[in-house]
C-alpha cells in the first residue's frame, strides 16, 4: 500500500555551496546524507490532508465536516501566491525533530520570514472560516500539522545526527539557493469547487 502523501508549502534547494563537493562535505557532520535532489525548506506543513480535515471535524465536534475542511483547505492552498526564489546562507548544522534530524540552519531574507508569517496568518484565517476556536491550541495540538514548537527555524534537513551530542556544529559558510515556492504533492489535491 502506498503511503498517503504529506502536503507542505516549501521551496526546493537548487544548489548548496559552489558545487557538489561542498554538499558532500556535510557527510562529516551527519549520518546518511540525503540526496541533494530532494532537499527543500518547509514554509508550512499541513500534513496528510484527510488527517488535517478530520482534526478540524473532531475539534469542531462535527460543526465543520471533514469534507468541507478538505475542500476549503485545498482552495486556500491552490490560491496561495508564489514566493520567488532566493539565496540564503548557512554556517551551522543543527539537530531538529527531537534529535532525529540534522539540518542546515539557513539565514534567509526578510521577505521569506514575511511570507512564512503570511502563511501562518492565512492558516489562522482558514481555521476561523472552518469555525475552529482556540486556533493556536488547535495548531499546536493537531497531529496532522505536527507543530511541536511555535518558533519557526528555517532549515534544510540533510541527514541524521552523528552522535547524541545535539549542540550546533559550526561549518564554513555555504550559500544555499532556493527555487520558487511550491506545494509539495499538490497534484494530490483535488480541484476546489
Amino acid at each position: 500500500m502506498q503511503p498517503v502523501p504529506r502536503i507542505t508549502v516549501e521551496v526546493p534547494v537548487l544548489t548548496v555551496g559552489a558545487g557538489p563537493s561542498d554538499y558532500e562535505a556535510l557527510a562529516s557532520y551527519v549520518n546518511a546524507l540525503r540526496r541533494p535532489q530532494g532537499l527543500h525548506l518547509t514554509l508550512l506543513h499541513i500534513g496528510i490532508l484527510a488527517d488535517f480535515a478530520q482534526d478540524v471535524a473532531d475539534w469542531t465536534k462535527g460543526i465543520t465536516s471533514a469534507g468541507e475542511a478538505a475542500r476549503r483547505t485545498t482552495g486556500w492552498l491552490q490560491g496561495l501566491p508564489v514566493l520567488d526564489g532566493f539565496a540564503g546562507t548557512s554556517e551551522q548544522v543543527i539537530v531538529l525533530g527531537g534529535g532525529g534530524i540534522s539540518g542546515l540552519e539557513v539565514d534567509v531574507p526578510d521577505r521569506v520570514h514575511d511570507y512564512q508569517v503570511f502563511l501562518v496568518q492565512g492558516l489562522h484565517d482558514l481555521l476561523d472560516r472552518l469555525l475552529v476556536d482556540n486556533m493556536d491550541d488547535f495548531i499546536l495540538s493537531s497531529p496532522a500539522l505536527g507543530y511541536r514548537y511555535p518558533h519557526w527555524v528555517p532549515h534544510v534537513a540533510v541527514g541524521r545526527p552523528l552522535s547524541r551530542d545535539h549542540r550546533p556544529r559550526t561549518i564554513a559558510p555555504l550559500t544555499v539557493v532556493f527555487g520558487p515556492s511550491r506545494i509539495r504533492n499538490g497534484r494530490f489535491l483535488s480541484a476546489a469547487d
